[in-house]
């Protein structure tokens, strides 16, 4: 976070608050009441933003400066997703992504419901980049085998919560993966291999809770018909075979062995639309619609219909549009101080690596409650603590992972968040009622914060 030049007078911590809580009403009415999107109170709350910033003496230029500024360190990010939207329409072109889900489905057992349902949601998560298209199909589907298993809805939704939001945290094809690092100034993979450390530990607890909560249900005969009916669906549009597996495959390999982002996942592209025409028998024009307008699914399973009905360029405009709004606010925050000011009275109490991620954390909570919109958890906080971290000497991919570890997985917790209203209207329990069985969602902001104080995996800038 720059430091304002003497163009105009810095902000204050009250222009802060000021702008914020206008921010807050504007999202609060346009969402809850409007059911709109963040993209308009966000341009209006940089209009206030700016208006304020003028009467402190701040020039157009000065300002519009800022607003570039702030884009700027978000254009890489911008460029990947374009490229992941890509990557999702035409491996589900080729059979990908349908036979990820499909292999995943045939692992159900009853008998452990609970972690089956926690490792199938994960799978598609991973697969597909979104949690919500997650829960919003195989969620459904596990949630009425559950309800015929006998066990408790809540707990069958937070073991779908819990699921859906690995995947939105881990998986490449994810905007908020994308979105943290791009805040944050650091890699789309050096940011994945660095959560791995908070977030493998996390769930492998979530995965051992789940299993003593489903011994605990018993092992009634199960209604499977849901399940079945997505997996013949699957079958039925596409040709099933594992060779569809060796695209993945080989996408982790590149990460692995440290492939630059855009490289490695235009390489995916380019395997998804071989695999298309050599599995499934797909035309050169269909491959390159599903690139640019996505996959269009036409099974007559709904379930399956809505899962697989996604992808494309043209799907990517609306989140690129709202990264956008988001930057260009925080960069007139930035610009004119206001950002400086908020965390310069926070950080006054983060006296020490391990309270400057606790403030990190916090900060990325309040915004979920205060300002209902899992991006904007993500991006206020990179802004406000990413010179906190340089000071300290530390690599921004620590920052990036404290974004994601408590602001993508604390928003579906939210009720009246985006995302936890999304869940609630989805899978019809509210978010108050399966918060204490998201044990992914709970444990891994506790795990970051140990990290911490104790100083594990917390890596010093100067070590790559």
């Amino acid at each position: 976070m720059a430091t304002p030049q003497a163009n105009g007078r810095p902000a204050g911590l009250g222009h802060a608050l000021v702008t914020i809580g206008f921010l807050i009403a504007m999202l609060a009415v346009n969402v809850a009441v409007f059911q709109g999107t963040p993209h308009l109170p966000l341009v209006l709350g940089t209009a206030v933003a700016a208006l304020i910033g003028w009467r402190l003496g701040w020039s157009w230029k000065d300002l519009e400066d800022g607003i570039l500024g702030g884009i700027r360190h978000a254009l890489q990010a911008c460029l990947i997703l374009l490229v992941v939207g890509c990557l999702i329409g035409t491996w589900i072109q080729a059979g990908i992504v349908p036979a990820m889900v499909a292999y995943g489905l045939r692992i159900l057992s009853p008998a452990l419901f609970p972690m089956t349902a926690c490792l199938l949601s994960s799978v598609v998560s991973l697969a597909t980049g979104s949690s919500w298209s997650t829960a919003g199909t195989v969620g459904i589907a596990l949630l009425g085998v559950g309800q015929g298993l006998g066990v408790p809805l809540p707990i069958v939704a937070g073991a779908v919560v819990s699921g859906a939001y690995l995947g939105d945290k881990m998986s490449p094809l994810s905007d908020t993966t994308n979105l943290a690092p791009a805040v944050a100034g650091t890699g789309l993979f050096t940011h994945i291999r660095h959560m791995a450390y908070t977030t493998g530990p996390s769930y492998l607890i979530a995965l051992a809770a789940y299993l003593v909560v489903g011994l605990r249900q018993g092992s009634a005969p199960p209604d499977l018909a849901a399940i079945d009916a997505i997996t013949r669906a699957i079958e039925s549009r596409f040709t099933i075979h594992p060779v569809l597996l060796l695209p993945p495959l080989l996408v982790i390999a590149m990460v692995v062995f440290r492939w630059p982002a855009l490289p490695a996942l235009f390489g995916g592209v380019v395997l998804g639309g071989a695999f298309a025409a050599a599995v499934q028998g797909a035309g050169p024009g269909e491959v390159l619609a599903a690139a640019y307008s996505g996959f269009r699914s036409d099974t007559g399973v709904e379930a399956v219909d809505t899962l697989l009905s996604r992808g494309g360029m043209e799907a990517m405009f609306p989140t690129l549009g709202l990264i956008l709004c988001a930057l260009g606010f925080g960069g007139v925050l930035e610009r004119t101080g206001m950002l400086q000011a908020l965390a310069s009275a926070i950080l006054r109490l983060a006296r020490s690596t391990g309270t400057l991620v606790l403030a990190t954390l916090l900060t990325c909570l309040t915004m979920n409650v205060v300002a209902p919109d899992q991006y904007l958890s993500v991006v206020v906080p990179g802004r406000m603590y990413r010179d906190a971290y340089l000071a300290r000497g530390l690599h921004l991919k620590n920052l990036s992972r404290a974004l994601e570890d408590a602001g993508t997985l604390s928003s579906p917790l939210v009720p009246w968040n985006t995302c936890g209203a999304f869940m609630a209207a989805t899978l019809g329990v509210s978010p108050l009622s399966y918060l204490p069985f998201a044990f992914l969602n709970l444990l891994n902001p506790v795990v970051s914060a140990v990290y911490g104080f104790t100083g594990l995996t917390m890596h010093r800038a100067d070590r790559e």
